[in-house]
């Protein structure tokens, strides 16, 4: 089970971020064991983790651009002006 945040509407208390460390360190290490496990090495695994990490970053930004894009022409929409 992951422990959720100790205030969960408090989104800038002090340990938050600890908090989150600390909750997700026992999935860091299954994982990290069940890939060592089955052959990858420690340096492998942490570079696709980060490569992850890097991607997922990416995906959210360009949902990010798409949101606007949408909020925007449903505006112009509305307004009654051509796209």
């Amino acid at each position: 089970m992951i422990n959720p945040p100790r205030d969960k509407l408090d989104y800038d208390y002090a340990d938050r971020s600890l908090d989150c460390e600390e909750a997700m360190e026992p999935g860091f290490q299954a994982i990290t064991d069940c890939m060592l496990e089955v052959g990858w090495t420690r340096a492998e695994t942490l570079r696709a983790l980060k490569r992850l990490i890097a991607a997922d970053n990416m995906t959210q930004k360009e949902n990010a651009k798409t949101e606007a894009q949408l909020a925007i022409a449903r505006a112009m929409i509305r307004a009654g002006k051509p796209l």
